[in-house]
């Protein structure tokens, strides 16, 4: 058997978990003024993008709204139009910067539905490639990224810097 070794995990793993105050790790990486260490992309006025630290895939970034809520229907219209913007921003960068094949877009809400931040809702923007899944994670339940989330984050915000090449006046 081969072995996989990911140090960088071991980070996560030894690293003392916050207790629960009310505050969503996302909320937390909302008020933070660090980008880089959060791997934030893309601030707007309702809601951010930042790359999740781990991914299914190479580029697999997050789509939240600054308001803490775990349902679709505290939102305001504002904040829905803003996260959908975002994600179609997000979109556009991601073909822009790593030519993905197609994406899987979507949100879990609820526990049961597979949400890791259960109290946080947030769209997940996952770039797929033609024959990306394979063994690794069918067998061995792991996901092998080929590309620093540092490295990704940099594309990402430079092409996020540029107006989308639909983009409507303002």
């Amino acid at each position: 058997m081969e072995h996989l070794h990911a140090p960088w995990r071991i980070e996560y793993i030894l690293a003392p978990k916050p207790k629960p105050n009310g505050q969503s790790l996302f909320a937390g990486i909302a008020a933070s003024s660090d980008d880089l260490a959060n791997l934030v992309v893309l601030r707007e006025r309702t809601c951010f993008a930042m790359l999740n630290r781990y991914p299914y895939n190479g580029g697999h970034l997050m789509v939240i709204p600054y308001k803490q809520t775990a349902d679709l229907t505290e939102l305001t219209p504002e904040e829905l139009r803003d996260l959908m913007l975002v994600t179609r921003r997000c979109i556009d960068a991601l073909q822009r910067t790593m030519k993905p094949d197609g994406f899987n877009v979507g949100l879990n809400l609820g526990q049961v539905a597979g949400a890791g931040v259960v109290d946080h809702l947030h769209f997940h923007v996952v770039p797929r490639w033609r024959g990306d899944t394979n063994f690794m994670p069918v067998l061995a339940g792991t996901s092998v990224v080929p590309e620093a989330l540092a490295d990704v984050a940099v594309r990402l915000r430079t092409a996020l810097a540029e107006p989308p090449v639909d983009s409507p006046p303002a």
